[in-house]
């Protein structure tokens, strides 16, 4: 047989498509995208809907090279070219090509997947029991995370890929991440905090053929990570004991100080499983609670009193310029936020215990707030949930976005952390700076 007729080897194969793949990459394939083929073909087609339209230049384009680059995995596979023959009498060979939709940012694409006959098979491009190509359920993950409803994904599929799907195949999607919750909601932890706030946002969840308000619990710490999410329907000191025992048994040894507001059963629950650690009463939470009983003209003016209250040097100044505002011209104006911080003064006196840098650990207000907003933002669009996994699955996924914000360690933390080896001494251990261990 004459060399010209003969078929190339596997080897043969292997080194010619690597060198190809190696050339077109090094853009010596550019040419194949710069003939005068496709040149005269958009001078005749330039409509938008042409070229990126449904069955448009895009898709046939996708369809073309998708198809192409599966028949050259079967060669591969196989070890001879298209029209060529087994090495071996009875070998494996092509056996005709089944027809499979995939659904991709440029709309929906019918590809002929080519078969084997000994059913061994195993595309990389684009592999059994894929009906997607890869990214596009990243895209509707994202779009689900930033806030947007099932409604709201379909419309926007529908109008900017030309995709129509339907809710089951949504929820189908985003149901991949709930393992991912699980995981992160039993990732180790630190074997010490030095200090961690405890916060509740209320969402409505249908449960037992009902819709009730339940609370979402996080727990962000001092150096920028959230420790975990908890739903609960009531919250008690038997929650907060199982909430406890599960940070324990994920390795949490200690937590210097708790900042929480007023969370039910929270201070006889910690000092069960962690007995050293402080409860202080959240700054943030109480300042919160007062500016909601001002109006907008003087809310700046009152955040300026309140300020002086829980800036001052000792609980003896602290209790005396809350009693200058009680007597003041806008503490009689808004007498119920005098009467607020007496009620919880007693929580509140050992904030003045700490120095300075660690003050501001506790009273600083932008992560809280800044965590608060943002996980606000992305439930407001939602009437209610179908369920508790569905609201901790959109709840996890704006965490992950948010954490992955926080780039940079709290502006404080390296003062703050010598204050607290000072102050706590061996309990203390450094722990490494959520920002800088992702």
């Amino acid at each position: 047989m004459n060399d010209e007729h003969m078929t190339p080897t596997k080897t043969e194969e292997m080194k010619t498509g690597k060198r190809d793949g190696e050339a077109f990459r090094r853009g010596k394939g550019k040419g194949l995208l710069e003939g005068t083929v496709l040149d005269e073909w958009i001078a005749e087609h330039y409509a938008p809907e042409d070229i990126l339209g449904k069955g448009g230049l895009l898709a046939q384009l996708t369809k073309a090279l998708v198809e192409r680059a599966l028949g050259a995995e079967l060669t591969h596979h196989l070890g001879y070219a298209r029209g060529g023959e087994p090495e071996a009498e009875g070998g494996n060979c092509r056996n005709g090509s089944s027809a499979k939709t995939l659904i991709g940012e440029g709309g929906k694409v019918r590809i002929a997947v080519p078969r084997d006959r000994h059913s061994t098979f195993e595309p990389r491009l684009i592999g059994k029991g894929q009906k997607r190509f890869e990214g596009f359920d990243e895209k509707i993950i994202a779009m689900y995370a930033r806030g947007m409803t099932v409604r709201e994904i379909q419309g926007l599929l529908l109008e900017q890929y030309q995709v129509e799907v339907g809710h089951d195949f949504i929820s189908t999607v985003t149901d991949a991440v709930l393992g991912e919750v699980v995981e992160w909601q039993n990732r180790p932890l630190e074997r010490m905090y030095p200090i961690v706030f405890f916060d509740a946002l209320r969402v409505k969840i249908r449960s037992e053929g009902t819709v009730k308000n339940q609370a979402v619990y996080v727990a962000p710490d001092g150096t920028r990570d959230v420790l975990g999410l908890w739903i609960e329907q009531t919250e008690g000191a038997k929650f907060w004991l199982k909430v406890m025992n599960e940070l324990r048994n994920r390795g949490v040894n200690d937590i210097l100080i708790a900042v929480v507001d007023g969370l039910k059963g929270f201070p006889e629950a910690i000092t069960g499983v962690f007995a050293e650690t402080t409860v202080q009463t959240c700054i943030v939470h109480l300042t919160r609670f007062s500016l909601a009983y001002c109006g907008w003209q003087d809310r700046k003016a009152v955040a300026n009193e309140l300020k002086g209250i829980y800036r001052a040097a000792s609980a003896e100044e602290g209790e005396r310029r809350l009693g200058e505002f009680a007597v003041s011209e806008l503490g009689k104006k808004y007498p119920m936020i005098a009467a607020s911080w007496r009620r919880h003064w007693a929580e509140v006196i050992p904030f003045y215990d700490y120095p300075p840098e660690i003050r501001k650990m506790i009273y600083t207000t932008n992560a809280i707030e800044s965590l608060n907003m943002q996980l606000r933002k992305v439930l407001k669009n939602r009437g209610h949930f179908p369920s508790e996994a569905a609201a901790g699955k959109l709840i996890y996924l704006a965490l992950q976005n948010i954490v992955k914000q926080w780039k940079k360690p709290p502006l404080h933390w390296g003062a703050a952390a010598h204050q607290f080896a000072l102050k706590f001494g061996e309990r203390f251990i450094s722990p490494p700076v959520a920002t800088e261990k992702r």
